[in-house]
């Protein structure tokens, strides 16, 4: 039998009781892994352990993998039409809301991330997934392709069967909506890795997945290391696709074990080292405004963090001082605290990678204008953090730092900042700010990021795709697009009159 994880919540925005089994989830039923270990849980704000859960093994993997094709064979993929799929995803929607505060209370517990952004983002946007692609289910259709009278020929679009997804420790329940979503829309079953740091929404959204009435063995959840179970999904010989969030380096590996084993379908999304682009004639205000958000906002957590500034030569000075007075106004505390804008990173392991950051950039030779130190005795809070003064060879210029540092570069004009803004290996995300609308689209169209925002930053919604380009991923996530990475187009030609 698994263990059951009990916890109290009574804080100041959130009281309430969450209780929910952590073994892992296969066939419908959770059970303990083979091995029989545990992973231990980590509250980010203290640094303690809150939570033990099963540790699967690739042993484990094969027997979720069967169950998963049996039911694909049976209950789920071409035996359930899209109308019955479209009311048990809209089911699953509506338990998600009515769970909503415990989903949000989990998220903070876990994540660190404040339990304000959890319900306002994570679980919002979370839900109006789930409900999106509810309305897709009954929609999933091919074409019919005119070739002469005696011939008719048209298209199937099919659920590939068993798919691997794999997710991240940043955004834990939005990213497996993310994913879910389209592959159980298209007739798809699934074996899943969350985070080994994060795993608890993924451990209750089982509950209500078994409570909206999915068949057993349609989704399946095994908990555990990257290094054992992760590789083990990538080169399964009977997984037909993986699906991955996180990073490049990570999403080489799995690219190349899909493509030793059985060359398997591969969808990737990956890092970002995204530009954010102020121009002379920006709004002022509102341009210092979404650039904290979009540095900071998740702790910096976010592949979409715009942590390369671009400010123009013409109001630098105003900008940098306008940026460091309200990234010293927000507040670093328990994400329980109605107050708090940031809490911790999420684990040990990403503090300690951030703060090796801040310590290159210091070693190279930039400027420290604010923050750059830890947050208080306790867990894992580091101070908002700008850079100033640096080189275009910098690390913290370079590379994803997935922390709350961000990077302010002076430009003088446009060819000069485009050429800089390109000048990376990511191409996820970029934004630009201009009240000169023509300046701001052309720049927007010459930058190489999958999705580009103007006057705005960190925007998301469900039937907008997203991606990137470069070493940013391959394929996209999100609206009509992402439902074409769960479906193999089928070409039918029935012959109606032709003799040989």
């Amino acid at each position: 039998m698994s263990q059951i994880f009990t916890h109290e919540f009574n804080t100041p925005v959130y009281k309430g009781k969450t209780s929910f089994h952590t073994g892992l989830y296969i066939n419908g039923k959770f059970v303990e892994g083979s091995d029989k270990t545990t992973i231990d849980i980590v509250n980010p704000a203290t640094g303690k352990v809150i939570a033990k859960v099963a540790e699967a093994t690739p042993k484990d993997v094969d027997i979720a993998v069967e169950a998963a094709q049996k039911a694909f064979d049976t209950t789920w993929g071409l035996n359930m039409g899209g109308s019955e799929r479209s009311r048990l995803l809209a089911k699953l929607a509506r338990l998600m809301e009515e769970h909503q505060e415990e989903l949000a209370a989990l998220e903070a517990l876990d994540n660190g991330k404040t339990f304000s952004w959890a319900m306002n983002a994570d679980t919002a946007v979370a839900i109006d997934t789930i409900r999106y692609y509810a309305g897709w289910a009954d929609k999933i259709h091919g074409q019919v392709q005119e070739t002469d009278e005696k011939k008719l020929t048209y298209s199937r679009h099919e659920p590939i069967g068993v798919v691997g997804q794999i997710i991240p420790w940043n955004f834990p329940l939005l990213m497996l909506t993310w994913k879910i979503g389209p592959a159980l829309a298209t007739g798809n079953c699934i074996v899943m890795k969350p985070s080994e740091f994060t795993p608890l929404t993924a451990l209750r959204m089982c509950e209500l997945i078994q409570e909206a009435g999915f068949p057993a063995g349609v989704f399946n959840l095994l908990t555990g290391y990257g290094s054992t179970v992760g590789a083990a999904i990538s080169s399964h010989m009977k997984i037909e696709k993986v699906a991955f969030t996180g990073s490049t380096m990570v999403g080489r590996k799995i690219m190349e074990a899909a493509a030793r084993s059985n060359l398997k379908n591969v969808t990737l999304e990956l890092g970002g080292k995204n530009p954010n682009i102020i121009f002379n004639d920006a709004d002022l205000d509102q341009a210092v405004n979404w650039a904290v958000h979009g540095s900071y906002w998740n702790h910096g957590q976010a592949c979409t963090a715009g942590s390369r500034i671009f400010v123009q030569s013409g109001i630098y000075d105003e900008f940098l001082a306008k940026f460091t007075d309200r990234c010293r106004s927000l507040k670093v505390g328990d994400p329980f605290a109605p107050d708090s804008y940031q809490g911790p990173q999420a684990s040990k392991a990403q503090y300690d990678r951030i703060m090796e950051f801040i310590q290159s950039g210091k070693d190279q030779g930039a400027t420290v204008h604010l923050g750059g130190d830890r947050n208080g005795t306790e867990g894992y809070y580091i101070n908002p953090t700008i850079f100033t003064n640096t080189t275009p060879d910098m690390k913290i210029v370079q590379e994803e730092i997935f922390g709350p540092v961000g990077v302010i570069i002076k430009f003088e004009d446009e060819e000069d900042v485009i050429r800089q803004a390109n000048d990376t290996l990511y191409g996820l995300a970029a934004a630009v700010f201009s009240q000169n609308i023509t300046r701001a689209i052309n720049t927007a169209h010459r930058l190489k990021a999958g999705t580009a925002w103007i006057n705005c930053v960190n925007q998301i919604h469900t039937n907008v795709p997203f991606g990137g380009f470069k070493q940013s991923g391959i394929g996209r996530e999100l609206g009509e697009y992402a439902l074409h990475n769960y479906t193999a187009v089928k070409a039918v030609q029935v012959n109606l009159g032709y003799v040989m």
